[in-house]
């Protein structure tokens, strides 16, 4: 079934994966046979080996810049993050909600780490504070979001330095607008209400791709039964379908809540209807059954959002068990770390299209992130424009034009955070 899959992936995802050195995209698809440990085990030296090369464009820096202060920044529920180099440069960077309850973490574990460093080493910065005060042991997005919220204001302040927006500062511009899809929830709601709201969605931004949830969330959905919430999924996975017909590029993600086998059913349902792919069919951590329903499906299987280990994805990655990899930049801690992921991904190719979390500019992280990867996938996550941070851009609109958003193409984020606006945060202590 696997060689079917990969077919699969070249037709629905084609025309948005850059050319460039990487191992065939039939790679690995050959039965199992006696040596087959040994073929996987070669895998994990050219995914090491991807992993030692640095992301940041240290090239374009030739004086140090050094760290002398980093701030949090907070105005009720919003948190800003300020970064400044002793040569008066600086960066600011829009945190995630979540910072809320994680803002300890950034003051007592990490910022002290980053103080007095030069951040051109930004790679390796983000190697060392995983050591620094044992900080290994706080996982998944308590960790990442406050690291990501550092990382996104020292890139910020290196981009205004050297003149370039983030995407340059990791990797090259391949896409200067970023295509999208419409993410919608809704699956707490009837298959009528969900309708109708999808369509609203759709009809605000004139999506060209849509991605559905099908199952049930556990701690969301009153009426589950074994498969989901009343049937909800067999009925709306069509109905979708015929809704919006067959030039509407669809996704559907479970957000984990299959076991492996009922996730290999739906998975057959959606591809009956030409899903585009199916993400997190099963538990994020759920590596093995992630694999099971992978080879069982012709559909690309995506994963990534909740992932948090490098290791992981490189399991992930080296057993096939991902077609798609989806890293979130403010859980996974930074555009670096996901970067690293989308390059393992390429070298066996496989695509990336990161999943995007909220936290006032989230897409605006997102594109920039997408701009630079040289295997994005055909469209990328979008939950529309609306924030509370007061900001300008210059160089682009920041709209939705033909399914597309224009990259900012300014110093840094290539946005100005409102004076007044930054005026009212104030620096949490420790």
């Amino acid at each position: 079934m696997r060689t079917n899959r990969r077919q699969f992936l070249a037709t629905a995802l084609a025309g948005s994966v850059t050319a460039g050195t990487s191992w065939p995209l039939s790679y690995g698809s050959q039965a199992p046979s006696a040596d087959a440990a040994g073929a996987l085990n070669a895998r994990y030296p050219v995914l090491d080996k991807i992993l030692q090369q640095p992301v940041l464009k240290r090239e374009l820096f030739k004086t140090p810049v050094i760290i002398e202060s980093l701030e949090l920044l907070r105005y009720e529920g919003s948190f800003l993050c300020r970064v400044r180099s002793k040569d008066g440069a600086e960066g600011i960077s829009v945190g995630h909600s979540s910072l809320r309850s994680l803002y300890p973490i950034f003051v007592h574990a990490l910022q002290p780490f980053f103080l007095g460093k030069d951040a051109r080493d930004l790679d390796r910065l983000m190697e060392k504070v995983l050591i620094y005060s044992f900080n290994f042991r706080l996982s998944g997005m308590a960790l990442g979001i406050p690291l990501a919220t550092i990382e996104f204001a020292l890139l910020d302040l290196l981009g205004r330095i050297a003149g370039q927006p983030l995407g340059r500062l990791i990797g090259d511009i391949r896409h200067p607008e970023v295509a999208v899809y419409q993410a919608t929830e809704y699956r707490e709601k009837s298959v009528e209400e969900s309708l109708e709201l999808i369509k609203r969605d759709v009809a605000e931004y004139n999506a060209h791709a849509l991605k559905i949830k099908v199952g049930g969330l556990m701690f969301m959905t009153k009426d589950i039964d074994a498969v989901g919430p009343a049937g909800r999924t067999e009925t709306i996975i069509p109905l979708i379908r015929k809704t919006f017909g067959d030039d509407m590029a669809l996704y559907a993600d479970a957000n984990g809540f299959y076991s492996a086998p009922e996730a290999i059913r739906v998975g057959r349902l959606l591809e009956e209807y030409r899903y585009g792919f199916f993400e997190e069919p099963v538990m994020f951590d759920w590596y093995e059954e992630t694999k099971q329903v992978a080879d069982a499906l012709t559909m690309p299987v995506a994963g990534g959002e909740q992932e948090y280990s490098l290791h992981g994805f490189r399991w992930l990655i080296a057993h096939d068990g991902l077609q798609i990899v989806q890293p979130d930049n403010y859980y996974f801690g930074g555009m670096i770390r996901s970067m690293q992921v989308a390059r393992m991904a390429q070298a066996f190719g496989k695509t990336c299209t990161p999943h995007m979390s909220g936290g006032g500019l989230g897409y605006l992280y997102m594109i920039h992130f997408v701009s630079a990867l040289p295997n994005a996938c055909a469209h990328h996550e979008f939950k529309g424009l609306r924030t509370s941070v007061r900001f300008e851009c210059q160089t682009s609109p920041l709209s939705v034009t033909d399914g597309k958003i224009k990259v900012p193409t300014g110093p840094g984020l290539g946005v100005d955070i409102d004076a007044d606006y930054l005026r009212r945060h104030q620096p949490v202590k420790a």
